[in-house]
């Protein structure tokens, strides 16, 4: 298999070898060694730090996706009402996903190159839905783009809204996630963007409220959270601990709190500001719209004119350079740089650029 020395996908991105070594470790039996519980108890608290929040952590194993269905599914039963404010590939996903689960779903649509602005329009949509749930996506990877959330969270609250959900996937660590200033009742993150780990871990901060719900629905399944309230009281987890995939995520959450998180996303504006700026002396352009807020953690940028994806994609490979497409919609149209986690290096996104210059 062939790899590439400058990796700029927007996730899995490249893992520190503090992080790989844990995977060459010789664990114990998860579910019988106290050893274990210590692990995922640290694990917690150090993901509640860059949560920045006091609501447990449900730590599962599995990509980031089993976090998006389990809270899901965890929460609503046929027929709840759930408010899906979409601004991009993920965020109408997570509409679809509703549905396909059985709840009532109204989206408030955006274009993808948009973020939330119309205020007003999400809180007349509550007043008139009354949903159950709010669902949201905070980084929308496929467009570049990141959506506030502090107005949500305050409309969230003087509506008396029960949840609000939020996918914090490709934001957490390289962006605030003000979890309990923000009232996020379900944030939901995944181990191979911000944190630098491979794609086998996700996680969920869970509010006293959200556990509240969840015991009332009691959906049981792999992806449930019901299991992980009592898991860590009772020392008994829902299915075999993965002893190795949990010390790779304390170990990344650990690395990144050792830098601390203002120096984490100060690291994270500047080189996309780096990447933008210099992408634009190119003479390529930016996929967001000018009104749009930018992600720190991830750049999509227009197609130029007279070239496929495919085929400009082989000319960065040729040259060490692999990037990523988009999704859906914008399949064809787009491609991205992930500066993410190990990945908002200067020096690695000047060899990127370096790359596309010769390039286009």
């Amino acid at each position: 298999m062939k790899t590439y020395p400058i990796p700029m996908v927007p996730g899995p991105v490249k893992v520190p070898p503090e992080v790989l070594e844990q995977y060459q470790q010789d664990f114990g039996s998860g579910d019988l060694e106290d050893d274990f519980l210590e692990l995922y108890n640290h694990a917690e608290v150090s993901l509640q730090k860059i949560f920045q929040t006091e609501n447990r952590i449900a730590i599962q194993t599995g990509e980031g996706m089993l976090a998006l269905w389990g809270a899901l599914k965890s929460c609503l039963l046929p027929g709840d009402r759930v408010l899906s404010i979409a601004t991009g590939v993920f965020g109408y996903g997570i509409a679809d996903m509703a549905k396909s689960i059985g709840a009532a779903v109204r989206t408030i649509d955006h274009p993808y190159n948009q973020t939330i602005s119309d205020w007003v329009a999400v809180e007349e949509a509550i007043l008139e839905f009354k949903p159950k749930m709010i669902t949201v996506v905070h980084c929308e990877t496929p467009s570049g783009t990141l959506n506030p959330l502090a107005e949500l969270g305050k409309l969230k609250r003087e509506h008396a809204v029960p949840l609000l959900y939020v996918d914090v996937v490709a934001s957490l660590g390289g962006s605030p996630v003000l979890t309990d200033e923000w009232s996020l009742d379900l944030a939901l993150g995944g181990s191979q963007k911000c944190l630098s780990a491979p794609p086998d871990m996700a996680f969920v901060a869970v509010s006293e409220k959200a556990w509240q719900i969840i015991d009332q629905v009691n959906y049981v399944g792999y992806d449930a959270l019901k299991p992980f309230q009592s898991a860590q009281e009772d020392f008994y987890f829902p299915y075999t601990p993965y002893w190795h995939g949990v010390a790779a995520l304390a170990t990344a959450a650990d690395l990144l709190l050792n830098e601390g998180l203002p120096q984490s996303f100060q690291r994270h504006a500047e080189v996309a500001a780096f990447c933008r700026e210099g992408l634009k002396n190119i003479g390529l352009s930016l996929y967001p719209a000018r009104d749009a807020l930018p992600s720190p953690t991830v750049t999509a940028v227009n197609l130029p004119a007279g070239i496929s994806w495919p085929e400009l994609d082989a000319r960065f490979r040729e040259l060490g350079l692999v990037v990523g497409g988009s999704y859906g919609a914008l399949s064809g149209k787009v491609f991205r740089l992930g500066h993410m986690g190990s990945q908002a290096d200067m020096e690695l996104l000047q060899q990127a650029l370096n790359v596309i210059e010769k390039t286009v």
